[in-house]
């Protein structure tokens, strides 16, 4: 920027971003005085190197600007934890199964983990089938970013959700019926 341009000769774009052409730095640096603004480099690998005349300090603020304006609308996806157990009754792995699939329908990575307690540690083939179990009914929706690992006591397991995939409709199911009163006698 300025005067820290140290090559003799620089193609130079004026502040409407028409081009002038290849100029001295020296006359470069004059021209952006005159009308009060900075001459900077803005590719120095170019030969010779373009530079272009602009206010920075405005440049710099609208940048920051667009970037704030960027962080905004960005919506991070978050890693949603769902922890299972090898004997894990019926209801709670249904339970816990719907919650999964709610979680990546709204687009959510899972992260699921089955615990053993104590002696269950010598069967994990009936952990190995539950983690199978929980990926078979969630494939509609969501694929395996990580299979099923065996880690210290636990196995664990990231689902993704799948990208365009649509969940499955719900079967509609009938309105529930409008009560109708018997008219007073």
């Amino acid at each position: 920027m300025n005067n820290r341009i140290r090559v003799p000769e620089v193609r130079c774009i004026g502040p409407d971003g028409q081009q002038i052409g290849v100029i001295t730095t020296r006359d470069a640096l004059e021209r952006a005085s005159r009308e009060g603004m900075d001459l900077v480099e803005i590719s120095p690998n170019a030969q010779p190197p373009v530079c272009r005349i602009m206010d920075y300090g405005k440049f710099k603020y609208e940048q920051e600007k667009k970037d704030k304006q960027a962080r905004r609308h960005q919506s991070a996806t978050r890693v949603k934890e769902v922890q299972f157990h090898p004997n894990v009754g019926d209801h709670d792995y249904q339970t816990k199964v719907r919650h999964t699939r709610e979680f990546l329908q709204e687009g959510h990575r899972v992260k699921i983990g089955l615990f053993f307690r104590g002696r269950e540690r010598a069967h994990e083939e009936i952990g190995f089938a539950v983690m199978n179990r929980v990926l078979k009914d969630c494939q509609d929706i969501g694929t395996p970013e990580q299979m099923p690992r065996f880690i210290g006591r636990a196995i664990f397991m990231l689902l993704c959700p799948k990208p365009g995939a649509k969940p499955k409709a719900a079967e509609a199911k009938p309105a529930p019926a409008a009560l109708e009163t018997a008219p007073a006698q």
